[in-house]
């Protein structure tokens, strides 16, 4: 039993080195070989932890292996247009001006329900608001909506407005991330005063605060609501 549990802690973690050097992907954003390869990785990994019989290094070669393939498939997609097209395919246009290209979605095998489906999560729900519609490879559908259809910007409205700023979190549930407040240059007696303004006498019982480059804070205590504050603005991570 002992061997069988110290197999499968050093199948997993050496699993998820493959998965760490291989980037870092949801499924929906894996190119068709990433996909097979992940599902090969999957079911070669069960196979030296299910199996006390097979050693452990028959098991690791094939998942290294198939390291190596991956990154050699990766930059022959990026060297090559034309091995690009074979292995992963290439963006197709389901809509356009004229209307569905049902052609291209047999070829596709996309239904018109998928279609419509894939609208209605980029916020569209007639095929008259959409100029054009891809399908990546990826698998993913692209939408270019009409222009009278497309969202309003501040720019289309000529309205001035600040860039906006990554939040960066600077308690999490009552520890301090010690690298976000050096990146912020905020030390903790900031943070205790910070803390104290929004009624909470110990940082520990701050589930969270964050604040943004230009000084905008959130922070919510335990038992309480969030509320918004303005403190100052963060040293700039330009250098």
């Amino acid at each position: 039993m002992l061997t069988i549990i110290i197999r499968s802690i050093l199948i997993y973690v050496i699993v998820l080195f493959v998965f760490r050097v291989m980037g870092k992907r949801q499924l929906g954003q894996m190119q068709p070989f990433e996909l097979v390869l992940t599902l090969i990785i999957a079911d070669l990994a069960t196979i030296p932890m299910a199996e006390v019989s097979v050693p452990v290094l028959h098991g690791v070669v094939p998942l290294l292996t198939l390291v190596v393939l991956h990154f050699l498939l990766t930059w022959l997609t990026k060297i090559s247009q034309r091995i690009s097209k074979i292995i992963s395919g290439k963006p197709v246009i389901v809509v356009n001006p004229k209307g569905i290209d049902f052609e291209a979605m047999k070829k596709l095998n996309l239904s018109i329900d998928d279609l419509f489906a894939a609208l209605r999560e980029n916020g569209y729900f007639s095929i008259a608001q959409i100029q054009y519609a891809i399908m990546e490879t990826n698998g993913k559908i692209s939408i270019m909506p009409k222009a009278q259809s497309a969202p309003v910007t501040n720019g289309d409205m000529k309205i001035k407005c600040d860039d906006s700023f990554i939040p960066i979190i600077l308690i999490n549930e009552g520890k301090i991330m010690k690298d976000n407040c050096a990146l912020a240059g905020i030390n903790e007696q900031e943070l205790s005063t910070i803390a104290k303004k929004q009624n909470c006498e110990k940082l520990k019982d701050v589930l969270i605060l964050s604040v943004d480059q230009s000084g905008e804070g959130y922070i919510q205590i335990q038992g309480g609501e969030g509320q918004s504050f303005k403190t100052k603005r963060l040293v700039s991570d330009e250098k």
